[in-house]
C-alpha cells in the first residue's frame, strides 16, 4: 500500500473496524485514522466501529463517536480494518467489511490471514499505529491524531520495552512527541494507573499464580467469581500477564480469564524462547511471536496443560 490517500480516493463513505475487546493500539489507530479523514477529507463520511472501549482511552479525540452497536447499513465504498488478524476477530462488526465495496487490512500480526482486498501486513511492526504512521502525510498528522498514534504504540510495545521496539519505533515515537502531546501523562494514566479493585485482582493473580516445567512457565487464572468479588471486568485485567512475565528465569507467562459462556480468554508472552503465536494458531487463535492469545474451552487445568505440552514440544 502506498499511503492513506491513495486508498480514500474515490470514496464517499468509509467505516473504519478494529478486534473485539480493543486495546490501546486498535483504539489508537482505528481513531488516529477517523481523526485524519474527517480533518483533512470532510467531504468523506466515516465511522469507527467497535465494542466499549476501556475508560482510560476516553480522552481521545472522536472516542465519543465511536459507535458500539452494529446495525444493518448501506455498504461502505470502503471498510479499513486495523489491528485484526482475521474476519473472526472482528465479531459483530464484520458485517460492514463483507457488504463493503472495497476492503483493507493494516496490521503487524505475524498470524494475519490477509483476507481483505488489500492487504498492508508487516509483523515486524512494533504497533499497527506505526504502520498507520507511515501511511500518512507526515504534515498532516495533528496533534489529536499524535495522541492516539502514540497511545497505539506505547500500549503496544509495553512502553517502549518489548522486543519490537525498533530505531524506527523510537524515530516516529519522537516525531509525534514533537507535535506538543503530553506525552508523560499518556503513559501514566493510560499504561501504569490501576484503580484500587485492578490491583486487588492482579495481587490475587499473582499470589495464586502455580510454576510449571521447573520454572520454565508460570500461569495464572482469574475466574468469573472472582471478577465478581473484586468488582472488574476482563477489560480491567490488562497487566497481568505482563507482571507474570517478568518473574525471574520464566520463558513464557500464561494468564486464563473466563468469560461470560463459560470458556477461558487465553494470553500468554514469551521472553523469547517460545513462539507464543505458533501455539495460539494451534488453538485457533493469533498474535505475535512473544504475544498472542486464544479462546479455548475446558477447565483451567486441561486448558494450561495443552498449552504446555505444545510448549514443552518447543523448549
Amino acid at each position: 500500500m502506498k499511503d492513506l490517500a491513495s486508498q480514500l480516493d474515490g470514496a464517499n463513505t468509509v467505516a473504519i473496524l478494529g478486534h473485539v475487546r480493543p486495546d490501546g493500539d486498535c483504539v489508537g489507530s482505528c481513531l488516529a485514522t477517523f481523526n485524519y479523514i474527517r480533518t483533512w477529507y470532510p467531504h468523506i463520511k466515516a465511522r469507527v466501529y467497535l465494542e466499549p472501549i476501556p475508560n482510560i482511552f476516553r480522552f481521545l479525540s472522536g472516542a465519543d463517536e465511536i459507535i458500539n452497536e452494529f446495525q444493518k447499513e448501506e455498504p461502505y465504498d470502503l471498510c479499513i480494518v486495523q489491528d485484526c488478524g482475521d474476519l473472526g476477530r472482528l465479531g459483530d462488526a464484520a458485517g460492514y467489511f463483507t457488504d463493503a465495496k472495497r476492503t483493507v487490512c493494516i496490521d503487524h500480526h505475524v498470524s494475519n490471514s490477509s483476507f481483505a482486498d488489500e492487504n498492508h501486513i508487516f509483523p515486524e511492526a512494533s504497533a499497527t499505529s506505526e504502520l498507520v504512521f507511515e501511511l500518512m502525510e507526515e504534515g498532516r498528522i495533528t496533534k489529536e491524531i499524535a495522541e492516539c498514534l502514540y497511545v497505539g504504540i506505547v500500549h503496544d510495545t509495553g512502553v517502549f520495552q518489548y522486543n519490537s521496539t525498533s530505531p524506527k519505533t523510537m524515530n516516529i515515537a519522537g516525531k509525534l512527541m514533537g507535535t506538543g502531546i503530553d506525552f508523560t501523562r499518556i503513559v501514566d494514566e493510560t499504561f501504569y494507573t490501576k484503580t484500587w479493585n485492578q490491583n486487588r485482582i492482579m495481587g490475587k493473580a499473582l499470589v495464586e499464580s502455580r510454576m510449571y516445567l521447573a520454572g520454565a512457565c508460570i500461569a495464572s487464572v482469574v475466574s468469573r467469581e472472582d471478577m465478581e468479588r473484586f468488582e472488574v471486568l476482563p477489560k480491567h485485567l490488562d497487566g497481568i500477564v505482563n507482571q507474570l512475565r517478568v518473574t525471574k528465569d520464566v520463558e513464557l507467562a500464561i494468564f486464563l480469564y473466563e468469560n461470560e459462556d463459560g470458556s477461558y480468554k487465553v494470553s500468554m508472552r514469551s521472553n523469547g524462547r517460545v513462539n507464543v503465536a505458533e501455539i495460539a494458531m494451534n488453538h485457533s487463535g493469533g498474535g505475535h511471536v512473544m504475544a498472542a492469545g486464544a479462546i479455548m474451552d475446558g477447565t483451567p487445568d486441561e486448558i494450561i496443560d495443552a498449552l504446555l505440552f505444545d510448549v514443552k514440544e518447543q523448549l
